[in-house]
């Protein structure tokens, strides 16, 4: 891996637009100048790297599988965090995961310091698609205008048609719904985005902002009876519905309980499914670590800090964290007390729902900025990356995005 230096194009603005990503540029205090797509910098790969990150990949999906499996099976599942409804619609979903709660997409962190030097484990983000858009699309038509007869890891469009034909063939004909909060650039982009590979693959679909999704209950019910379902702004019923919000929140919502109910009822299908929450819950990294002890792949990770001898650099994750949000970095001292104050730590609101405690470990750097890379699968099959960088050490929504080619 090598980080390379090179002048944007003076009109990358108006091409980025012209594909819809209009969220390429959002001023904080961390990044002034508002730069969130980031081309006057790429990394290159060598072919032998690449072939490294996919093997790695689609072996960490495999082993995420078995651990999902494993902590259902087991009854582990409170110790995600999750409480009894929830468990009942993971366990619902996991049970039927063959016939109708197929997976499109999950999305690896990785550290990775190039060469032949295992990358390492850091979560999986199995539920949500943030990145996809400019991992999938964005950053390939950068590649074919600068680099036309260079190569990048992303095949990640081809697949995810793919991968919506096979979840075509378990719902029923009616229109899948695509929902997000909206206004939301980020979020209304990637929707957009996935509406359209949809019906690439030859299903039909129509968006919908979250809230003009209503409940309909029959006459003379409670609006809060379960038996009910939901319909969109012209009462059309909602069948299948592809949402970018987390499983948690929609389940902590107001009509949470109904969600849960429709679903086990096989009144609504819902992408990603929600045995996925398993996966995207960092709780995972503890089970994968009691499965596969010093895997090469794998990083310690246990839910009591105290588990890791004094001196140890560890990285605190809150079960339900995203984007970085009140993740810590800190050297621990004996039985697992801070040895000082924390090295590193991003503020967010994430954390009453317990934490697990990963060993740190080193990312790509280069001129001051550490990058992670983010690797994709795509109907359990790896398809492609790409590269987030920060200054800090703890990657957030801030995070630049830059691209990549293989060399």
């Amino acid at each position: 891996m090598e980080r390379v230096s090179i002048a944007p194009r003076a009109d990358w603005r108006e091409k980025v637009e012209a594909l819809g990503f209009d969220w390429h540029s959002a001023p904080s205090p961390e990044n002034p100048a508002g730069v969130y797509w980031d081309e006057s910098v790429y990394w290159q790969l060598t072919a032998a790297e690449v072939d490294l990150l996919e093997e790695t990949t689609n072996e960490l999906h495999a082993m995420c599988i078995v651990a999902t499996e494993s902590a259902i099976s087991r009854g582990l599942l409170p110790h995600f965090g999750f409480d009894p409804a929830t468990i009942a619609v993971i366990e619902d979903s996991w049970r039927r995961r063959d016939q109708d709660q197929a997976s499109l997409y999950g999305r690896f962190d990785l550290a990775f310091t190039g060469g032949d030097t295992p990358p390492k484990l850091l979560e999986y983000n199995a539920d949500t698609p943030t990145s996809l858009y400019e991992a999938s699309v964005v950053q390939w038509t950068w590649l074919e205008e600068l680099f036309p007869d260079r190569d990048q890891f992303n095949s990640l469009h081809e697949g995810l048609v793919a991968a919506w034909a096979k979840v075509g063939a378990q719902i029923d004909n009616g229109p899948v719904h695509f929902t997000c909060v909206m206004p939301h650039a980020e979020d209304e982009g990637t929707l957009r985005y996935m509406l359209d590979t949809a019906l690439e693959a030859g299903l039909t679909g129509k968006p919908i902002p979250a809230n003009e999704i209503g409940w309909a209950v029959p006459a003379g019910a409670s609006d809060d009876s379960l038996d009910g379902y939901f319909v969109d702004a012209e009462n059309t019923p909602i069948t299948a519905l592809f949402k970018i919000l987390p499983w948690d929140w929609i389940l902590a919502d107001r009509y949470g309980a109904q969600l849960a109910h429709v679903v086990q009822r096989r009144g609504l299908t819902v992408i990603e499914p929600a045995w996925k929450m398993v996966m995207a819950n960092k709780a995972i990294l503890a089970v994968l670590w009691e499965l596969y002890p010093d895997h090469p792949n794998l990083l310690p990770a246990f839910p009591d800090r105290r588990a890791f001898p004094p001196g140890t650099h560890v990285v605190a994750k809150p079960l339900l964290g995203r984007e970085g949000a009140n993740i810590s970095i800190a050297v621990l001292g004996e039985d697992g007390a801070l040895a000082g104050e924390p090295l590193e730590s991003k503020p967010g609101a994430y954390g009453e729902e317990g934490y697990i405690y990963q060993a740190q470990t080193p990312l790509a750097s280069a001129n001051g900025f550490n990058a992670v890379i983010g690797s994709w699968v795509i109907d359990g099959v790896s398809r492609g990356i790409g590269i987030r960088e920060d200054r800090d050490l703890i990657t957030g929504n801030r995070s630049r995005f830059v691209p990549h080619v293989m060399i």
